[in-house]
């Protein structure tokens, strides 16, 4: 990846030690370029998390009011059938058995998941290393 930098061609008259300057002030811009587009895809990587997580807990707060009134309908619904201990007791044993398989698929679904990269800027090392790699048997 090149960002603005001028690559000089190769002169015939140029020492070895001019390419090897050269080529080592080559690599060390690549090298820099590379690391600005990972911190910049992180980065805007990170933003649309950081967004996004505060949408998450917004609904999970409002979540977890909505919730605790349709328990309570439920609570007060089952009691016309049954003594109100008794709706109160079997409403949270269903609501204790559902919260552990939610945390049992959830925990399976952490476990899958993948470290975040930054798939761009790796991408762009994977294609100059094919360049370079190109260049040498050349």
């Amino acid at each position: 990846m090149s960002v603005g930098h001028e690559v000089r061609a190769p002169s015939g008259d140029a020492s070895a030690g001019e390419l090897v300057a050269r080529l080592s002030e080559q690599v060390s811009r690549l090298v820099r370029d590379e690391l600005a587009l990972a911190r910049a895809e992180m980065s805007r990587k990170g933003r649309k998390a950081a967004l996004g997580g505060g949408l998450l807990g917004g609904a999970g707060i409002t979540a977890v009011f909505g919730v605790g009134v349709l328990v309570a309908a439920a609570v007060l619904g089952l009691a016309t059938a049954i003594s109100a201990w008794l709706a109160a007791l079997v409403v949270g044993v269903a609501l204790v058995a559902t919260a552990g398989g939610l945390a049992r698929n959830g925990k399976k679904k952490v476990g899958q998941a993948t470290p975040p990269l930054p798939v761009d800027a790796i991408e762009g090392v994977k294609d100059d290393l094919h360049t370079v790699k190109e260049a040498r048997q050349r």
